[in-house]
């Protein structure tokens, strides 16, 4: 299976939107745990690497 490459910067296309109704989130910090943030209401989220790769629509690396 091939999973999206991110890296703190990147932004992260999400399969579904947030209940703000945004869909793409920035990438604050990597490692076993992700954390991001949403662009359009600010709310950052942990969540696990394993469950992110799988949510992720398209990466768009813009630092």
């Amino acid at each position: 299976m091939n999973f999206p490459k991110f890296e703190v910067g990147s932004l992260l296309v999400m399969k579904k939107r947030h209940p703000c109704g945004n869909e793409t989130f920035k990438v604050m910090r990597t490692g076993s745990d992700v954390r991001i943030e949403c662009t359009g209401c600010g709310r950052d989220l942990t969540l696990p690497r394993e469950k992110l790769e799988k949510s992720v629509k398209k990466v768009v690396n813009g630092n």
